[in-house]
């Protein structure tokens, strides 16, 4: 009996000398969340909301991921991979939209809406030029808390996704232009430069994020690049983003008309005010442009800053109108679609593990964090002013409704 005990006594001091595991207090207050990322079914959308490395990390976290099957199919990324990740792999779509929070990439439509439960968290873009007539009566008939991946902003007041995506559209219409030029339907030629021959001309309407990105990569292939802007601002902000003088100017019409007769590629990269972007080139502008030149109005989904751009496809992406090709395809973005999921899974992963750890939605609200900038409706209710007024629907504070919860 003593040499049992003895023999037990050493297998203990023995187990006290071995690595052991740390055991991690759970935070208090710790919400346990249920997503729901339903296949998008958008016209040429092939995006998906969150990759299988942001699933891994929230299941991680004990939270729990429905992924509907094939949903990052157009992003290469398998079942499997979410499978492996952690994700429930989901055969009816219904049931992905019974979770608590429904992630998606582009609006709902009314289908969609439709098999939602009540009470339920809807994130997704809100698109207001291509979104569903009545889908926000539909959400506020299922008093739905909806939240916008296109108004969330930081502590700087800058769109963290708004930006990530200018940033893709900016790169990716440069590489787009430098396509059609190098094609038989452009002129054969490189976008860019070598020595003794003469440098592209490339023309940038907008000095914003995807302006920005697009004159990077201009200049990058050596190509000129001049760039357009109301905004003195933004166009001293560019200059300093890209840290070398550039040819700019305030957008006067006979200073623009002269710079297209001798432009090689056009990038159209203003966005509205409104729902409506500005029209800054008029069909005679464009009929002054070199024969085969290229246009990529990336502003095409706020119906365009030229007078001639038509909507166009993946598919079917460019038309010639004036001697010159057009490429007018909404949501450039969606063309890198496996690039672009990644930078949407940067901002929503940790989004939704900031409110998780807040204690859920409400709470995460009055902490007034990162997602409370992008809520538009609260319970049915729409609490953005300017998007009420131009529905034509009643609006209540963010704060005054959360304020009794």
């Amino acid at each position: 009996m003593d040499t049992g005990r003895k023999a037990i006594k050493a297998l203990a001091r023995e187990a006290a000398l071995l690595p052991q595991e740390e055991l991690l207090e759970a935070k208090k207050g710790q919400a346990e969340l249920t997503i729901g990322i339903p296949a998008e079914t958008s016209l040429q959308e092939k995006r998906v909301a969150l990759v299988p490395e942001a699933v891994a990390l929230l299941a991680a976290h004990g939270h729990q991921v429905l992924v509907e099957t094939q949903a990052g199919a157009y992003a290469q990324f398998s079942d499997n991979d979410y499978s492996e990740a952690g994700a429930r792999i989901v055969y009816d779509k219904s049931q992905v939209f019974q979770a608590s929070i429904v992630l998606k990439v582009e609006p709902p439509s009314l289908e969609e809406v439709a098999m939602m439960g009540m009470r339920q968290t809807l994130i997704s873009a809100l698109q207001l030029s291509v979104q569903n007539e009545g889908l926000l009566e539909a959400l506020s008939a299922k008093k739905t808390t909806a939240i916008a991946w296109d108004f969330v902003q930081n502590e700087n007041g800058i769109q963290p996704l708004v930006r990530a995506m200018g940033e893709i559209a900016g790169n990716t219409a440069i590489l787009i232009a430098g396509e059609l030029m190098a094609s038989e339907q452009g002129m054969g030629n490189m976008l860019g430069g070598v020595s003794g021959v003469r440098p592209s001309e490339v023309v940038i309407l907008g000095a914003g994020t995807v302006g920005e990105f697009a004159a990077r990569s201009a200049l990058g292939l050596g190509a000129t690049v001049k760039v357009f802007d109301n905004s003195v601002h933004r166009l001293i902000r560019l200059q300093n983003a890209v840290g070398q003088r550039l040819w700019t100017s305030t957008l006067q019409p006979s200073v623009l008309e002269e710079a297209l007769k001798s432009a090689d590629v056009a990038i159209g990269a203003v966005r509205g005010s409104g729902s409506r972007a500005p029209m800054l080139v008029s069909e005679p502008m464009v009929a002054g442009m070199r024969e085969r030149s290229i246009v990529v109005d990336v502003s095409i989904d706020q119906g365009g800053v030229f007078e001639t751009s038509r909507l166009t496809s993946h598919e079917r992406s460019t038309f010639i109108e004036c001697g010159v090709i057009h490429y007018c395809v909404p949501n450039i973005p969606s063309r890198v679609s496996r690039t672009a999921s990644k930078a949407m899974s940067n901002l929503a992963a940790p989004l939704l593990l900031g409110l998780a750890a807040d204690g859920g939605l409400v709470p995460s609200i009055k902490e007034r964090n990162l997602m409370a900038t992008g809520v538009y409706m609260f319970n049915g209710t729409l609490t953005h002013e300017e998007l009420a007024v131009d529905r034509g629907m009643p609006w209540k504070p963010l704060d005054l409704l959360t304020a009794a919860l």
